[in-house]
């Protein structure tokens, strides 16, 4: 029981690394920018608020730890910024490998049931991983939302950068993308903060 719980813990202080791995989406008031532990949280509590319009019905507690454990591979991966096409190449490989390192901390039952969770949301097959990853990318649209595009004109990011990576958002739920599409994407691009 000791070295279970001794393994528990030792994953736990090492998820708290989360909160050194810096995004480039800004906070809601682009005083810096957020972390991944502040992005997993955010999503999966946006995840609670909104699975209403999820496309099918899904495990809100098996949604919500999917979010929650989704990005825990950047630890040592790094976070790969969405439009980043070069380092997207690597991506999956080192991700695997902090996968394996990662969950590897846990107790076999919890490592096993953890990782295939995060295997999932990478297939982003079942109900409650399309609806994961909807939240995933609708996550850092409501705050480049919020923050006038800043990142996104920064960034110089194209309309179709845009829609290619949400090709899959409307699978989780049409109702979230096309409120994304119409009232986020579509103003933005009106006003030069995506380009075309």
């Amino acid at each position: 029981m000791n070295d279970r719980l001794e393994k528990q813990l030792r994953f736990a202080l090492e998820a708290d690394k989360e909160k050194n791995i810096v995004r480039q989406t800004l906070i809601s008031d682009g005083s810096r920018r957020e972390n991944d532990a502040e992005h997993a949280w955010h999503a999966a509590l946006m995840a609670v608020l909104l699975h209403e319009h999820s496309n099918e019905k899904i495990d809100l507690l098996r949604t919500v730890t999917m979010l929650l454990i989704h990005d825990i591979v950047e630890i040592d991966a790094g976070d790969t910024y969405a439009y980043d096409e070069q380092a997207k190449l690597s991506q999956r490989d080192r991700e695997t490998a902090a996968a394996d390192r990662i969950f590897g901390l846990l107790p076999g039952d919890q490592r096993d049931s953890l990782r295939a969770l995060w295997e999932e949301f990478e297939a982003g097959e079942t109900a409650e991983a399309k609806f994961a990853r909807t939240m995933d990318n609708l996550q850092p649209m409501t705050l480049n939302n919020a923050t006038g595009g800043r990142v996104w004109r920064e960034r110089g990011v194209a309309l179709h950068q845009i829609l290619k990576r949400n090709e899959i958002t409307g699978e989780g739920s049409r109702v979230l993308w096309e409120y994304a599409r119409d009232k986020i994407i579509t103003p933005h691009h009106e006003k030069g903060n995506i380009t075309d």
